[in-house]
């Protein structure tokens, strides 16, 4: 019995756990990175504006302070870090509503010329266009109009508590048009080390952004990633 020869696996079993360690291991998930541009009062006629060049925490993209959290995600402004890929499947475009000329520092309040706030979120859906750009190769993606984010121009509306015969409307509008814009088939690859920037281009028709009415348009890239992590 000792002295012959026997198979540590039964015929048909599973393959024997092979001796070499695995030299990289991948981590799968779904993430979004957003990115957000301030427009001031004044011309949007023929504008083109740049998003996901300013990380976190420095000044750019229209805003006077530092971009916080609420801006953008960015660790590193308009590059995809080194050993992630990234895969773009649906973006969106949120109109965000501010009572200024400029930025403030301060968050957005509700809304109180409700006309013009809500000609701003016509004027974006109507004239605003975004677009992919990858240094020297630009990609349409669609008006801003097929990149809803829920919400409407409608919803909840409160007089303003003030002196009686003086109350304000205020209410809550936003690119509330339809479902994100997705990739059905065929999601935006964005490799380790690539850089890229989403562009918001206005067309010759563009109305103006009137005085005390300035706004804010934030994307969001919704999209999976793939991270290998070197452990040998």
């Amino acid at each position: 019995m000792y002295g012959q020869s026997v198979p540590l696996l039964s015929a048909g079993g599973p393959p024997p756990v092979s001796f070499d360690l695995p030299k990289n291991v991948y981590r799968f998930g779904e993430q979004t990175l957003w990115s957000t541009q301030f427009l001031q009062t004044g011309a949007l006629a023929n504008g083109t504006f740049r998003l996901f060049t300013t990380p976190l925490g420095q000044v750019g993209q229209g805003f006077a302070a530092a971009l916080s959290i609420s801006e953008t995600n960015l660790k590193e402004g308009g590059r995809i870090p080194s050993g992630i890929a990234f895969d773009c499947f649906g973006i969106a475009a949120q109109q965000i509503q501010t009572t200024t000329s400029t930025d403030t520092g301060t968050g957005s309040g509700a809304i109180v010329n409700t006309d013009n706030q809500i000609g701003n979120l016509v004027n974006l859906q109507q004239n605003g266009v975004i677009q992919w750009d990858f240094t020297q190769t630009q990609v349409d993606v669609c008006p801003v109009m097929l990149a809803g984010f829920g919400g409407g121009a409608f919803g909840a509306l409160a007089a303003s508590d003030v002196a009686a015969g003086a109350n304000t409307q205020q209410g809550n509008v936003n690119n509330g048009n339809g479902s994100v814009w997705l990739y059905r088939k065929h999601p935006v690859a964005l490799p380790g080390n690539s850089t890229f920037s989403i562009l918001l281009r206005f067309g010759s028709r563009a109305a103006a952004v009137a005085a005390l009415n300035a706004f804010q348009v934030r994307v969001v890239l919704l999209g999976y990633y793939k991270n290998v992590i070197e452990i040998a």
